[in-house]
Formats: structure tokens, C-alpha cells, sequence
């Protein structure tokens, strides 16, 4: 059985993500994608750096002939199975010897110890020929590149950089064996064009640079807004128009060809999508369809069958007049198209083809062109196979009743016609076709046929499947004669949803007894039955002296399919998908929903629980289209430990057996669409699995378009049978259960797996416990009330602290935490929720301490959800908030009514995969909470009122059309972002008048604390805007008047109180048209306010705002301390305690990868200045010769952006000071840019002690510990580096004059970096020296 592995991810199609993406070297730690796994254990070994695996040949083949097996002279031929490559060993399988096969001469034999190779002719091709251990007809190949007409795009590596497919939908090295060719539109369009004829078009694009209109937040191959993808915009014109985006020319796909997409359409954005396939003069609708879509990016599976000769895919979108047509598309896949390539010899068993290329023998005579030529179909080799392809009739199969032969081009328009035929591949191909409604089967019967003897007589058929769940074809056998049972015997039967594809099968029939076949088809509303290429071999002989069978003998099996009346229902029967059971008829809806509606539970039977004893097999259905299958078998007859679950040698178990299919390899077993199910739901099961490191089982959970891992066998299992149980959770309907799995049949070992004993418990969504109602929680125990939502594949989960710090509890506890790394995760959000709780009082409140850390994270939110009512956003938190837990707390109102039940929701949204949130220590108590000690207004207005009047309004600005206010928010700067504003126009607010601002009450403060918040005052003066504090009574504390501009300002004041109170705001108006006051990011810190521009980082980043930088990635400064563990380097003290207790600033620069990304950390605006002083302290953490980040100091202005220093640093484990003098003629910020001088390099780039002294020049300090000041006078500096040029031209002539004697005994060609002036940075002021280091390393 020739089966190349994949990994799980990529066969199940489930959404992995954040991990390192395959083919890329790199010295340093790759960037976080999504196509390798580095944090889930995969099922075998995954090469995740081809690069780095090809250059580890030397060493793994030791003495195997360096000169032969040099790494640079070998093409590897795609699908084909790779070793490792540094254990080429007999432990591996890899004999004594390896033979050179040398195309026209003998073979060379090479052994362990020796090198080099024989002499061969000029032009020789040698050929490496892999142990039979390993897949079998494949080779290691020179690199011999075609002419471009027949190696270009054939899914076929000629070149070994691959180049021949580079522009045909491939981009990259060569594939790892099992992998697709693929495109992810990263660094190009790998060939594929728009040919839209209007301004609807396609264009390669990214979230970070989107074009105008609704778009994908974030590209599927990466999973962040730095991916590119092809996408259409919205288009503004009002006729109906078509966006055609077309692939490369390709040629010669196999009859295995799939392809694979990722698409994202909104509904109601797009009229249809359509792909087609054009090949000739036809074009081929592969798929269609008019929505409804999804939120999130979906999964588009097609099959192209033979493609003989060159051929196109065409993605098109079409819009009308109520459809604007927002579209995208990513991660363009071709599975197994590429034909075999040729082999000097086949392995055992198997048929070399008339190209040399070697298939197996059961794919003789199957009316598939497997060899590339046709030569395992020609008339020679099945000349003695009965063949029908119902081009021109039924040919023997003669007795026809509900079958209709039909073809693509002529039948309805109905989405799950077939789209073409399986023997031409055709739309214009003729098929057997029906759409016969459950219990009123079609039935084709063959003629008689004699006893088989000694031979069986194999019937190979090609069945279709599709458009619904209930869809089935049974292939029975009706013996004739007197002894012969008059029942017909039950062969095969396939049932479910198999995509619109014509799968193979084969039934092998030994009879004693003459017989006749019967094929019986029956399906739902909207499904159709197909069958093409009916093909009986030459052991299959028609009775002689027998006229062919006029009419279907009836029997019980007939009888059966029918609906059967209810005793209870003499006169009526259950509608078609009802169950009838007692008095009733249970709708489809309440089957599997976990509660039972029947007295005896058969509502609940067929529903996943089962010992697989009885037939049914618990409403398991075999869903394979390839070479393995499940099927429910007897203990003793299968390849298992011999005996079922419970020990019994007679007992059943759902067991891996051959099948005959020829798609996808993996089998598959689904349940019966269940749920909804309650959080406590769990599969308790046994198993058995044995393989090789490749294989593997695994449960799935498939819901609407998404798949989830939920549970995997571990790769070491040893063959005997395991218990297990797995949490499902909670989960919305209607959800089915799939077990995969994928084994090497053929090879030694008798690899196998089963499953028995699966029970569902605790499944009712109306079940509950104690526990449930827990709602206040540390965690240390269980999750108490809090469950997983199944929102995406992201998941919250409880784990424990791996160091000090970590939990909020205990400093060593547990807490829940959201790390979209660990397991990968695809999907932008995850849930963790509480099941339907019952209010107590009005109102209560809620407090949590949650944990943001990581330059690209995310948003959390708290959301409550009401029965029947929308989700009301309680509280949000964006970006990081430092490597620390905060506390928060949201008040919590209640209708005191019996009927009324809510749930809490904490939503964790990612940007990126860098990152990770956390949650712990959760309460509830009576009545409502504090005020909150921070406000950015995006959730709600905090709790202010506003008075009578309600002049203040909450607002954001994203449709441009708000009629006052600033164009962006302080918190986002971005439109979408909220704040408070009042209009202070005459007619809102007349001269004079004032509108009020106040909040709720603040607990009490026993130590000074710094009030911030942030203000913008329109450019026409609105007159005045002044703080109050009110503790029984007002005192004024802050007071702004005059002018605005276009910059948010900081205000700060120092606020004490002994017991509760209020902050109010006021607006005293000033009476002049278009003026405004906004009011955004109210916040409370520890600590006395400090001076404006300055920060010593202990209690967070005062009034320095790590806004993304405007660009893609939209990474951000963070704050952490020494003693606090963190996934990133850090430096171990601060600069200001000197201690590990301290805290800084700071950016690990490796997540910024190359491009040109970088993060900002701004001040709030300085007013103009003729000398001031910026005094900081940096640490930089770089490899010495290696990339190196970036630190800048610039000014930002009206005017634009001056850099004022900067700074390329090694590792250096001390603080340094710097000092720079500013001068600016206008209002300006200070912005501390963090970048990265070149690849990807882990070390962080820290801050601490930042003051700005107004109105002061720079004094230089003495020399310390820590460093010395990178300030100096000009002329020391000019006077110092003319001495030094001088010292160097002397030593250079002196240097060349040695040389010249031939005193150097060698010359290098490697450039030397000498030590000196070479991080001089000439800026506006002057010429700056950094400080030289006290050490290095």
C-alpha cells in the first residue's frame, strides 16, 4: 500500500497555527506561523526546516559514500517518504549496502566505509534506489531539469530548487514528501492573474494594508495582519460584475488531484463564488455557491480527477446592486496531482507501466489513467474486463428501476448535481443518477451470473454521495437456484455526505451458487446517488441458457427500507426524519440532543454510546474515500489484540480495515449530528493503536465549517487495549463526533486500531451541579462554574505556575490562561464561560485579576449574555498591560425576575500569536462595585453621569461623519476607538454655562496616587475645562483654558482621600462656534505624579503611551521587571532600584521579523523648547556578530520626524546612560523607536529612568558603574577623531608596505570588523558618541 504520511493537522484539514513555518533557515528562532506545530507533540517527526534537514546528509550518512550522496547533486521526487535524514541507519531500515543504479550500465554496489564512485560514461544519470522498507518506486535523482514545455507546472520538482513550478501555484523549496504544493501569496502571486474586465478586480493584499471596504482581519497562512492574500474590494459601481482571478497554466494532474483553498466572504458581501476548470475547449464548474458564509476564513475541497494535457483553475466572485463584494482568498493547495515518476525497477508486486513509472496492481483495468500514459487501461491488458460506462446504455446492467442516466450538462441546477462524469471527466459524460427518496429506493440489478469456484468475481464501481447526511447505496447479492437463500445478502453499504466527488470501491464475490447484484440507492431532500464505470472481471461469467431478470425480486431487505407504521399510529404515520416511538413522533431536531423525549430512550440509542455489539454500531458511519476504512469486525477476525474491550474473543470493536478508495487515505467514522450537550460532557472510550512513528488516531469535533482536534492517541501506544476519556464541553447543535486514522497497512508489524466501549456521560445541556453555580473562583482546585467555549479552536486553560510570580493566588498556583501558541490555534478568539446563573440582588459585583503580556496580544472582555436578549459588553482591556496581574472589577445589573438567567463571558481576541493572557482569583459579591481605577471608555461610559442635561456623549468617529470631536481616540488612535466629548458650541452650551461630568464613587486612597487622563480641546477655544475632587465637599484640583490642536495633552494631579469620593469634570463654555472638550484614558497610579516627559517605570509607563506603530504587525512596547518570569529575555536588574524588583520598558525585537517594522513608545506633547535636556538609561541584549536591534530617539512634530540619536547595540549586561539636548521651535513628542537592523535576532531592548529637564542643557556626568554619558563637546570629539584618522592612515601604509614583503603567511577573504568609530550617528545637533562599555560579551 503506497501511502505517503502528512501530518495530522494537514490531513484533517483542522486550523493549526502559531509555529514555524517549514523550508525557512534561520539562525535564530523562527517566527510563530502556522504551518509547523513546536508546541503539540505531532503524531511522527516533521521536517520543519528542509533546508536545514538536506544540509545534515553529510553527517547522517557518515562514510555512505560522501562523494555519491553529496546533498547539493540530488533532486528529491515529491510524494514520496523522507527518512530522517541524520539517521540514515539499520536501525532505520537501510541495508548493509545501497545500490547506485546507473541508467544504461551495471550496477554499482557502495558499502559502509567506502567513498567516491565508479567511472562512469558522461551524461550518466544515477539513481540512489531506496531500501523496500521505505515507499516503494521511489528515488533520490540527479537534478535534470526537462525542457520547459513538459517540467514546467506538472506538479513535478524537475529542478531541485524547484523553480520549474514557481510560477504554477507553488512557491518555495521542494515540498516535504505528503505535502501539498502550495501558495500563500507571501512573497508573490505564484502565477495567478486577474482578468476582471471591470473596476471588480484582485489584487495581492494584506489586513495591515487593506483595501477599502469589509476585509479579513488577519490572512490565513500566517494567521496575523502581516499576511498577504488575493483579494477583491468592494466596488462602487451599480452594475453586476464579475471578479476572475485565474491560475497558471498547469498540465497533467492524476486521477488523486485535489485542491485545496482558503476563502473569506462576509455574507451579504458577495452575490456567488464560483472555481472552474478549464481544460480544452470545456470548462468545468467545480463548485458554486451563494452563502450564506461565515465570519471567519473557510475551507474550499475539490477534486479535479485526470487532467491530460494543460489546463486552468478560475476563482471568480460575482456582485450585483445589493451585494458590494468583499472577497478573499489564501493558501491555494494542490494534493497528490503529480503523476509517478519513472523507476528503473518496481517493487515486488507491483506493474511497471509502459513510461516506467510503477503503480499497484489492484489499480490495473479501474478505468483511472494511474500511469500517465494510459497503459494500465489499454484494451490489451482489460480485455477480458467487463467494463459499462454507460456512455451509450446500461450495457449488461439492464434492468434499470429509478436510475436515471443523465449527464452534467443536462440536468437540474441543483448545487449537488454531478458536475461531471467519472469516465471522461467531462461535464458532456454520461452517469446512472438518482435522487430516490429515503424508503423508495433505486435498485440497478446485474444479469445472472454463474458460481465463482475457485475465483472471485470483483466488481469495481464509482459511487457518488452528496448534498445529504442520509444519502445511502447498499450493494446486495441475490443468489438464484432451489438451495440458495432466498434473501438477498448484504455487501456493502455507504451512507453520509462524501463531497462531490466519485469514489472508488470494490467487492470481491465468492458464491456457490448462481447470483445477481443488486445496487440500491436512496437519499434525503437535496442529495443525489450516482454511479459510473461499473467494471466486473473475467471470473465474473454470465449464466448460460438465462434470460436476464425482468423484474427485482422482493424480500424482507425491500421491505425494510420503507417507513413501517406505528401500532400506536394505525392510521398515520411520522413524518420522513421523525422517529416514532410510543405516542409520539420526535422531530429531527430532538434525536441526539441528550434528553430523552421516548419511555424507552430510542431517541438516544443511535447516538454515538455503544459496545459495538449490536449492528448499528451506535450510528458510527464509515466516511472514507480511500485505502483504509472502519468497519465494526469481530474480535478474532481483526489485526487487534484478538479480543474486544471487555476481553471477549466473540465481542465487537469499530476496528481499521483495506478499503478500495482512491482520495484521501486517512479513514473516517462519524456520529450522527448531536447536541446541543452541557459543559460537563465527556467520550469516555477504549482503543487500540499500533504504528510506526507516521500514523496516527485521533478524535475530531466537526461543527459547521470548522474542525478540532479534542484528543490524539500518543504515538507510543502499544497495540493492547487503553481507556481514555476525553471533555467535549459544552456545545451548540448541531455537532458530530469523527475518530481518524491513518496507518501503513502493508507494512510489517500489522499496524492497526480500533476503538470500543465509547460511552457519552454527563452530555444534557439541562443537567447541573453544585459546582456550576460557582461563579467566584481561584482556580487552585478546578475551574468551579467556568467552562471552555468551543468559539473557535483557541481555548483557555487551567494550568499551573512554572515559577514565582505567575499565579495572582499564591505566587504557585493554578489560573486559566489563553496562550494561542500552546496548543497552535488558528481561530482569532477563545470563551470561557459560566453556565446560566440566577441573579440574587439588583445589582453585584464582579472583580478578577487578569494578566496582558506580549507585544501583540490582543483585546480581553468581559460580556454578559442574557436568554433571549444581546451579549452587553461589561469591560475590555487592549494590548499589553505589562508583565504583572492588574485588578478589575465591572457592577453587574440584574432584572429580579424568576425567568431571568444570564451568563458571564470573558473573550479573549488575538492580534498576533505574541502574547498571552490570563485570568485569576474571580469573586462576586452584593451590591455594586467601586469605580474603576481605569476608563478608556471602548466598553461603556465607566459609570459616569452625565446630569440632567447629557451633554457628554460617548463617541467614536469611525463613519468620518461625527459632527464635533477628535478624528481618532487616545487609547487605538485609531477612528473605531471611543471617548467622552461635549459639544461647547453657543447652541449646545451658551457662554458661561457649564456641562458636568462625574463618576462613581472611588474607594478611599491612604496613599498619594497620580490621577491621568488625557484631553483634547478643539482648535477653537471652548473655553475651560476643570477637575474637581468631591469628598463631601468639591475642591478644584486641575484647570485647562485657551486653544487646543490636533494632539491628545496629558493632565495629571495628585489625589489623597480618607474616604470615598468623585472626580468631576467640567466644561465651562466660551461661546465660540465648532468648539469641543474630550475626555479619554482616565487611569490611576500608585505614587506621586511624576514630571512631564519623565518616567522611572516602577508603577508603569506614567505618561509615555506605547501606541503599534502606524503600520502592519501593529507590535508595542511592554513593562516588566527582573524577578518576573517571562517568555523573553529580559535584563535581570532595573536601573532605578538596581534590584530584581524593579521594573523598565521594554521590546523584544524578534518578533518584528524583517520588513521594517517597528514599535513606538511616545510621550505626551512637549511644549516648544530652545535647550532642554532628555536624560534615559538603555540596555540592549544582542549575540556580539550578529543582527543587531535598533534603538532611536526621535522628535515628532507638525513638521514631521527628526532623529535626534540612535543606537545599534550587542550584548552588554549593564545599563547606559544617554543624554541628548532638544530643541524644537514647536509644540512636539518624544518617540523611543525600537527596530531591527536585519533578521530576526532574540534580544530585547529595554528603558528605565527617562527625564526630560525643561530649559536645562545636558551637563556631563563623571564616569560610574554603569557607564559613562553618550554626550561630548564637539571639538574633543572633532580633535579626537582627526588624531585617530591619522594613527589609521599611518598604520595602513605601514600595514601595505608589510604585506608587500610577504610578511603575512595568509590571506583571508573574510572582511575583519575592526573595533572604533563605527556607531558614530551625525544628527541635527551634532555628532554623538555612544558610551563605551566597562564589559562586553
Amino acid at each position: 500500500m503506497d501511502l505517503y504520511f502528512t501530518h495530522l493537522y494537514e490531513v484533517l484539514r483542522i486550523e493549526p497555527s502559531a509555529s514555524h513555518m517549514p523550508g525557512k533557515c534561520s539562525a535564530t528562532e523562527p517566527q510563530p506561523q502556522p504551518r509547523g506545530y513546536p508546541s503539540l507533540k505531532a503524531p511522527f517527526p516533521v521536517y520543519t526546516h528542509l533546508c536545514s534537514a538536506v544540509s545534515a546528509w553529510p553527517a547522517g550518512l557518515g562514510t555512505w559514500g560522501s562523494a555519491l550522496f553529496a546533498p547539493d547533486s540530488f533532486l528529491w521526487v515529491p510524494g514520496s517518504f523522507l527518512p530522517d535524514p541524520v539517521s540514515l541507519s539499520p536501525e532505520f531500515g537501510c541495508p548493509v549496502s545501497c545500490t547506485a543504479q546507473v541508467h544504461g550500465t551495471s550496477s554499482a554496489k557502495i558499502s559502509p566505509g567506502q567513498s567516491g564512485m565508479a567511472s562512469y560514461p558522461a551524461q550518466t544519470h544515477v539513481a540512489v534506489i531506496l531500501p523496500a522498507a521505505w515507499s516503494p518506486g521511489r528515488a533520490w535523482l540527479l537534478d535534470y531539469c526537462k525542457s520547459p514545455s513538459k517540467a514546467t507546472c506538472n506538479f513535478v520538482c524537475d529542478c531541485r530548487d524547484c523553480s520549474d513550478e514557481a510560477q504554477c501555484g507553488h512557491h518555495g523549496a521542494l515540498p516535504i514528501p505528503g505535502t501539498p504544493f502550495t501558495c500563500g501569496f507571501e512573497q508573490d502571486t505564484c502565477g495567478w492573474q486577474d482578468i476582471s474586465t471591470s473596476g471588480y478586480s484582485w489584487l495581492r493584499d494584506r489586513a495591515g494594508a487593506m483595501l477599502e471596504g469589509p476585509g479579513p482581519h488577519s490572512d490565513h497562512t500566517l494567521g496575523t495582519d502581516l499576511g498577504w492574500y488575493m483579494a477583491v474590494g468592494t466596488h462602487r459601481g451599480k452594475e453586476a460584475s464579475i471578479a476572475a482571478l485565474r491560475s497558471p497554466v498547469l498540465q497533467e494532474a492524476a486521477p488523486t488531484c485535489e485542491l485545496r483553498l482558503w476563502y473569506h466572504a462576509a455574507s451579504g458581501d458577495v452575490a456567488e463564488l464560483r472555481l472552474e476548470l478549464t481544460h480544452g475547449t470545456e470548462t468545468l464548474t467545480l463548485w458554486k455557491s451563494a452563502g450564506p458564509w461565515g465570519p471567519s476564513w473557510q475551507e474550499l475541497v475539490v477534486t479535479t480527477g485526470r487532467i491530460q494535457g494543460d489546463f486552468q483553475v478560475t476563482f471568480s466572485a460575482t456582485r450585483n446592486v445589493t451585494h458590494k463584494g468583499a472577497v478573499a482568498v489564501d493558501d491555494v493547495e494542490f494534493w497528490g496531482c503529480g503523476l509517478p515518476a519513472p523507476q528503473a525497477s518496481c517493487p515486488l508486486g507491483h506493474h511497471q507501466c509502459q513510461n516506467k513509472a510503477c503503480i499497484e496492481p489492484h489499480q490495473l483495468c479501474d478505468r483511472e489513467d494511474n500511469c500517465g500514459d494510459g497503459s494500465d487501461e489499454d484494451l490489451l491488458t482489460c480485455s477480458h474486463h467487463m467494463a459499462t460506462d454507460f456512455e451509450s446504455g446500461l450495457g449488461s446492467w439492464n434492468h434499470s428501476e429509478g436510475w436515471t442516466r443523465n449527464h452534467s450538462a443536462g440536468g437540474p441546477e441543483d448545487l449537488a448535481w454531478p458536475n461531471r462524469d467519472h469516465s471522461w471527466n467531462s461535464a458532456q459524460g454520461m452517469f446512472l443518477v438518482s435522487m430516490a427518496k429515503s424508503g423508495t429506493p433505486a435498485v440497478l440489478s446485474s444479469p445472472e451470473f454463474q458460481a465463482s469456484g475457485s475465483h472471485n468475481c470483483s466488481l469495481i464501481f464509482y459511487y457518488y454521495l452528496h448534498g445529504s447526511e442520509v444519502g445511502c447505496l447498499q450493494l446486495l447479492l441475490q443468489m438464484q437456484g432451489p438451495s440458495a437463500p432466498q434473501d438477498p445478502v448484504l455487501l456493502r453499504k455507504r451512507c453520509g455526505e462524501l463531497g462531490a466527488a466519485w469514489v472508488r470501491d470494490r467487492v470481491d464475490i465468492r458464491s456457490a451458487h448462481p447470483f445477481q447484484i443488486l445496487l440500491a440507492g436512496e437519499t434525503g431532500p437535496g442529495g443525489v446517488v450516482g454511479l459510473d464505470d461499473l467494471i466486473l472481471s473475467d471470473h465474473c461469467r454470465t449464466a448460460p441458457g438465462r434470460s436476464d431478470l425482468q423484474s427485482l425480486p422482493t424480500g424482507p431487505w425491500v421491505q425494510a427500507l420503507r417507513p413501517q407504521p406505528s401500532s400506536f399510529h394505525p392510521q398515520e404515520v411520522c413524518e420522513l426524519g421523525y422517529l416514532s416511538c410510543g405516542d409520539l413522533c420526535v422531530p429531527p431536531e430532538q434525536l441526539c440532543d441528550f434528553q430523552e423525549q421516548c419511555p424507552e430512550g430510542e431517541d438516544e440509542q443511535e447516538c454515538g454510546t455503544t459496545d459495538f455489539e449490536a449492528a448499528t454500531a451506535g450510528g458510527w458511519e464509515d466516511a472514507s474515500v480511500g485505502q483504509l476504512q472502519w468497519q465494526r469486525v469481530a474480535a478474532q477476525e481483526s489485526r487487534g489484540p484478538g479480543r474486544d474491550a471487555r476481553g471477549a474473543a466473540a465481542g465487537h470493536f469499530l476496528s481499521l480495515q483495506k478499503a478500495w478508495g482512491q482520495l484521501r487515505p486517512e479513514a473516517r467514522a462519524l456520529t450522527s449530528p448531536l447536541g446541543p450537550s452541557g459543559p460537563n460532557c465527556e467520550l469516555h472510550m477504549a482503543y487500540y493503536f499500533h504504528s510506526d512513528p507516521q500514523g496516527f488516531l485521533a478524535l475530531v469535533v466537526l461543527q459547521g465549517s470548522s474542525r478540532e482536534l479534542v484528543w490524539q492517541a500518543p504515538s507510543s501506544s502499544t497495540g493492547d487495549w487503553t481507556v481514555d476519556k476525553v471533555l467535549l464541553g459544552a456545545r451548540h447543535r448541531p455537532f458530530r463526533l469523527e475518530f481518524v486514522s491513518l496507518v501503513d497497512w502493508d507494512s510489517p508489524g500489522q499496524q492497526g486500531a480500533g476503538v470500543d466501549n465509547v460511552t457519552m456521560r454527563d452530555c444534557s445541556p439541562t443537567a447541573t451541579t453544585e459546582k456550576d453555580q460557582e461563579v467566584s473562583c481561584n482556580f487552585e482546585r478546578n475551574t468551579c462554574g467556568w467552562h471552555m467555549g468551543h468559539f473557535t479552536d483557541a481555548h483557555w486553560r487551567r494550568i499551573q505556575s512554572h515559577g514565582p510570580g505567575y499565579d495572582h493566588t499564591t505566587g504557585q498556583g493554578f489560573f486559566m490562561l489563553l496562550d494561542p501558541t500552546n496548543p497552535p490555534a488558528r481561530g482569532r478568539g477563545a470563551h470561557l464561560l459560566t453556565g446560566p446563573q440566577t441573579p440574587a440582588t439588583p445589582k453585584e459585583c464582579l472583580s478578577f485579576w487578569y494578566h496582558l503580556y506580549g507585544p501583540q496580544i490582543g483585546t480581553l472582555r468581559l460580556i454578559m449574555r442574557r436568554d433571549g436578549g444581546e451579549d452587553t459588553l461589561l469591560w475590555s482591556r487592549s494590548g499589553t498591560h505589562g508583565n504583572r496581574w492588574h485588578q478589575a472589577w465591572a457592577t453587574l445589573h440584574h432584572q429580579l425576575e424568576p425567568s431571568t438567567k444570564y451568563q458571564l463571558l470573558f473573550e479573549g481576541l488575538r492580534d498576533g500569536y505574541h502574547g498571552t493572557m490570563g485570568l485569576d482569583d474571580v469573586a462576586v459579591r452584593p451590591g455594586p462595585c467601586w469605580a474603576p481605577r481605569h476608563c478608556s471608555f471602548e466598553d461603556s461610559a465607566c459609570g459616569f453621569s452625565t446630569g440632567g442635561q447629557g451633554l457628554w456623549k460617548r463617541q467614536a468617529n469611525a463613519s468620518g461623519h461625527a459632527l464635533w470631536g477628535p478624528q481618532t481616540d487616545h487609547t487605538t488612535d485609531t477612528a473605531q476607538g471611543h471617548y467622552m466629548v461635549v459639544d461647547t458650541s453657543p447652541i449646545a452650551l451658551p457662554q458661561g454655562h457649564v456641562a458636568s461630568l462625574t463618576s462613581e464613587e472611588h474607594q478611599p486612597l491612604a496613599q498619594p496616587t497620580c490621577l491621568s487622563f488625557w484631553y483634547h480641546l478643539s482648535l477653537h477655544n471652548p473655553g475651560t475645562l476643570r477637575v474637581h475632587v468631591e469628598e463631601g465637599k468639591r475642591r478644584q484640583v486641575f484647570s485647562v483654558y485657551g486653544h487646543g490642536g490636533l494632539a491628545w495633552r496629558l493632565g495629571s494631579v495628585d489625589v489623597q482621600a480618607g474616604q470615598a469620593w468623585r472626580v468631576v469634570f467640567e466644561a465651562l463654555a466660551a461661546g465660540m462656534e465648532h468648539s469641543y472638550i474630550a475626555l479619554d484614558d482616565l487611569s490611576f497610579q500608585d505614587g506621586p505624579c511624576p514630571r512631564q516627559g519623565s518616567c522611572d517605570f516602577e508603577s508603569g509607563l506614567c505618561g509615555w503611551s506605547r501606541l503599534a506603530w502606524p503600520g502592519l504587525g501593529r507590535y508595542s512596547w511592554d513593562w516588566s521587571g527582573g524577578d518576573t518570569p517571562s517568555r523573553y529575555p529580559l535584563p535581570t536588574v532595573d536601573h532605578t532600584l538596581g534590584t530584581e524588583a524593579g521594573h523598565f520598558a521594554f521590546f523584544e525585537t524578534s518578533v518584528l521579523g524583517p520588513g521594517g517594522q517597528a514599535a513606538w513608545l511616545r510621550s505626551e506633547p512637549l511644549p516648544a523648547t530652545t535647550a532642554s535636556c532628555l536624560r534615559f538609561w538603555y540596555h540592549m541584549g544582542f549575540p556580539e556578530h550578529f543582527y543587531k536591534g535598533e534603538l532611536r530617539v526621535l522628535l515628532s512634530s507638525a513638521q514631521g520626524q527628526l532623529a535626534v540619536w540612535g543606537k545599534g547595540g550587542h550584548l552588554r549586561h549593564q545599563w547606559l546612560e544617554v543624554q541628548v539636548e532638544v530643541t524644537s521651535t514647536e509644540e512636539f513628542q518624544i518617540v523611543f523607536e525600537a527596530t531591527l537592523g536585519g533578521q530576526p535576532a532574540l534580544g530585547p531592548i529595554a528603558l528605565d529612568d527617562v527625564e526630560y529637564l525643561a530649559g536645562q542643557h545636558c551637563q556631563q556626568p563623571a564616569l560610574s558603574q554603569g557607564g559613562m554619558t553618550a554626550s561630548m563637546m564637539v571639538p574633543a570629539l572633532v580633535g579626537g577623531a582627526l588624531l585617530f584618522l591619522i594613527l589609521l592612515v599611518l598604520l595602513g601604509l605601514g600595514g601595505r608596505h608589510w604585506l608587500q614583503k610577504g610578511g603575512c603567511p595568509f590571506r583571508s577573504n573574510k572582511d575583519v570588523a575592526a573595533p572604533g568609530f563605527d556607531n558614530i550617528l551625525f544628527n541635527a545637533d551634532g555628532v554623538t558618541l555612544p558610551a563605551p562599555a566597562t564589559s562586553s560579551s
